[in-house]
C-alpha cells in the first residue's frame, strides 16, 4: 500500500444539482512495467470535505475507483454515492445542502492487483483490502503536495411549481486551438479572466465543442493528424492541464459536449462505413471523449423531465425515459432553467447519392413511437418543459449554429447546402424541431452555439402561420482562441437579414406552419467568450462578449449602435 499521491490532471467540477456534484480526476500509472505484464496496480480515487475550520471532515472522506481502461479517469458523485467503504446496512447517502459553497480535497492511491479487469473485483472484496478512509485525514490535514482541491457551490433547489423565478448566469465558449510552441499560452490565457471576473457570481460553464483538436494544425495545414489514443489523450491533457484552464475547471461547474475536431475535421457517420480506418479512429476519439468529457457530465437525458406519474409506462414512455444505451445527448436543470444538450456530430448522417432529403443531423427518425432516437426524445422533452415551466427560457445547446447560415448555402442548388457543416445540410431535422415549436407554441427558445469562430447573435422569427408572434433566438460564441481569422470566420460569410434578396434565406416549415425569417447582428472574429444574465424581472437576457483579456468587445447592436454594452434580448413574460 502507497501513500496518497496528487491527481495527474484534474480535478474538473462537473455535473452540479441542489445537492450534488459529480468530481472528475485522472492518474498517472504507478508502475508502467507492470502495466505490461500483469495490468499494473489498481488504483483508487480519495475524496475528502473541507470544514470551515480548513481541516478535512474524517467521516467525509471515500475511495473511489478510477479505471485503468480509462486511463485511469474516474468521478466521485459527492452527496450521491457512497463510494467504498463500510456502511450500516440501510444507511443513506448525506445529500449536499441547495447552495452552498464546498472545498474537496481528492487523491490517489495505489495498490498491489493482480486483476486487469476493474470490474472482476468487487467493491466488497476492495473494501476489505483497504484501511478506513477515515485513516487518510491526517495527511490530507497535514501534506498539501499530496493532494488537489476544487471548489463549488451547489444550486438552488428547484421551484416546486416548476417555473423558475430567480436570476441566474453562466458562461458560454467553445472551440481552443491548443497553440504550438511560444502560442500555447496565448490559447490558455482567456480562462484567466473567466475566472478572475466571473467565477463567483455565474453558476457553471458551458464549452460546446472543439475542446480539443484531434487535428492540431489549420484546415491550410492537414497534419498532426491524432490517429492513436496516445494522441488522442496527449490532447486532453496539453489542454486541460494547462495552467488557466486547469485552475478554471476546479473552480466553476462545467458542462461538455463534442464536435468535430474531438474526432476530425467536419466528420460525419457515414465515413464509418466507408473506411475501416475511420471506424478505428472514431472508436479511439470516442473512448476518449468519454473518458474526458462524457463521464463527468450528467450522462443522461432525462434530468428535466418526470416520468408519468403512474405506477406503470406505457412501452413508450419507458424507451423515453429509460433508454438502454449510453447516450452523448443529455439534459440538465438549473434554479429551475432547463438545458438540452445536443450530440450534432456523432449520429450525423449525409447522402451523397440522395442529397438533403436523406441527411439527418440527430440521427435518423424512429420507425417505430416505442424506439426513439435522438430526435424524438428532444421533440418531446421541449413539448414537456412548455408544459411544465411555462414560457421559462429554455436552452438548447447545438455545437453546430442554428442560424444564422453562411450566404454560400443560401445559393441555388443542393450541392450549396450540402456542403456545409450545419444545419442547412439537414433541412428535415430542422423542419421537424421548427415544427414541434409552432405547433405547440414553445416559447423563449435559446439555442447556444460555437464552431464558427466568429461570435454573433440571431432572432428568429415565424411568419404566415399559426404563431406568428413566437421568436427564438441562437447566440454564438467562439473561439476561445483561434489564431487563423483569414481562414474563416469572416462576419461576411453570414447571412445578415434572411430576407435581403441578396442571400435570401426563409426558411419554409411543413405546409400550414409558415416561414422561419431571421436576423442577426453583432458579429466578432475576436477570441472570446461569453456572460449570459437571464433577468427574469425584466424578461429579457443580458449577452456580454468579452475578449481574451477579459475586456467587454465592441460589437454593431441590433439598433445600430456599435459598442460595448451587453445586448439585451426581449422574451416573452413567465
Amino acid at each position: 500500500m502507497s501513500s496518497l499521491r496528487k491527481p495527474s490532471l484534474g480535478p474538473i467540477v462537473g455535473h452540479t444539482t441542489h445537492q450534488s456534484c459529480r468530481l472528475w480526476i485522472s492518474a498517472s500509472n504507478p508502475d508502467a512495467a507492470d502495466e505490461k505484464q500483469s495490468g499494473g496496480r489498481r488504483t483508487l480515487g480519495v475524496i475528502g470535505i473541507v470544514k470551515a475550520d480548513g481541516r478535512i471532515d474524517p467521516a467525509s472522506i471515500s475511495y473511489f475507483r478510477l479505471h485503468r481502461g480509462h486511463n485511469r479517469t474516474g468521478t466521485f458523485n459527492l452527496g450521491l454515492e457512497a463510494g467504498l467503504k463500510k456502511r450500516p446496512r440501510g444507511a443513506a447517502v448525506k445529500a449536499l445542502e441547495p447552495e452552498t459553497s464546498y472545498l474537496v480535497r481528492l487523491s490517489t492511491l495505489s495498490l498491489d492487483d493482480a486483476f486487469d479487469n476493474d470490474y472482476e473485483v468487487s467493491d466488497e472484496t476492495l473494501i476489505e483490502r483497504l484501511p478506513d478512509p477515515s485513516s487518510w485525514a491526517d495527511v490530507f490535514n497535514r501534506m498539501p503536495q499530496a493532494y488537489a482541491e476544487a471548489t463549488f457551490k451547489t444550486f438552488a433547489a428547484p421551484p416546486t411549481d416548476g417555473k423558475p423565478a430567480k436570476a441566474m448566469s453562466f458562461l458560454l465558449g467553445s472551440c481552443r486551438y491548443p497553440g504550438i510552441l511560444w502560442k500555447r499560452k496565448a490559447s490558455d490565457r482567456i480562462f484567466g479572466p473567466m475566472l478572475r471576473d466571473h467565477g463567483k457570481d455565474v453558476s457553471f460553464a458551458l464549452m460546446v465543442g472543439d475542446q480539443i483538436y484531434a487535428d492540431m494544425f489549420s484546415p491550410v495545414v492537414p497534419i498532426g493528424l491524432a490517429n492513436t489514443y496516445e494522441e488522442f489523450q496527449e490532447r486532453y491533457v496539453t489542454a486541460f492541464g494547462s495552467k488557466n484552464m486547469r485552475r478554471f475547471l476546479r473552480h466553476i461547474p462545467t458542462y461538455m459536449i463534442l464536435d468535430d475536431h474531438e474526432i476530425e475535421d467536419n466528420w460525419t457517420q457515414d465515413r464509418i462505413n466507408a473506411d475501416r480506418k475511420k471506424r478505428l479512429l472514431f472508436n479511439i476519439a470516442i473512448d476518449a471523449y468519454m473518458s474526458y468529457q462524457w463521464s463527468h457530465g450528467p450522462r443522461r437525458w432525462n434530468n428535466c423531465v418526470p416520468p408519468p406519474e403512474k405506477k406503470r409506462l406505457s412501452a413508450t414512455e419507458e424507451s423515453l425515459h429509460n433508454p438502454q444505451t449510453a447516450l452523448l445527448y443529455y439534459d440538465f436543470l438549473c434554479e429551475g432553467y432547463p438545458f438540452f444538450v445536443l450530440d450534432t456530430r456523432t449520429q450525423r448522417f449525409q447522402d451523397e447519392q440522395k442529397g438533403l432529403e436523406d441527411n439527418h443531423l440527430l440521427g435518423r427518425p424512429a420507425q417505430h413511437v416505442s424506439e426513439p432516437g435522438q430526435l424524438e426524445r428532444f421533440l418531446y422533452w421541449l413539448k414537456a418543459q412548455q408544459k411544465l415551466r411555462g414560457n421559462a427560457p429554455k436552452f438548447i445547446i447545438s455545437a453546430s449554429v442554428f442560424a444564422p447560415n453562411t450566404v454560400k448555402s443560401t445559393r441555388e442548388g443542393y450541392k450549396n447546402k450540402e456542403a456545409s457543416d450545419s444545419w442547412p445540410a439537414f433541412p428535415n431535422t430542422r423542419k421537424a424541431i421548427l415544427d414541434c415549436i409552432v405547433e405547440n407554441k414553445i416559447e423563449n427558445i435559446v439555442f447556444l452555439s460555437g464552431d464558427v469562430h466568429c461570435a454573433n447573435v440571431c432572432e428568429m422569427n415565424f411568419k404566415e402561420g399559426p404563431a406568428n408572434d413566437l421568436k427564438a433566438y441562437n447566440i454564438t460564441s467562439s473561439a476561445f482562441y483561434w489564431p487563423f481569422p483569414f481562414a474563416d470566420g469572416n462576419p461576411s460569410d453570414y447571412v445578415h437579414d434572411s430576407t435581403n434578396p441578396d442571400n435570401k434565406d426563409t426558411f419554409a416549415l411543413s405546409q400550414g406552419k409558415g416561414v422561419m425569417d431571421y436576423t442577426a447582428w453583432g458579429f466578432t472574429q475576436s477570441d472570446n467568450f461569453c456572460r449570459i444574465n437571464i433577468d427574469p424581472d425584466n424578461h429579457q437576457l443580458e449577452v456580454h462578449l468579452f475578449d481574451q483579456k477579459g475586456n467587454a468587445i465592441k460589437t454593431r447592436k441590433k439598433n445600430g449602435t456599435f459598442n460595448s454594452a451587453p445586448q439585451r434580448l426581449k422574451l416573452k413574460p413567465w
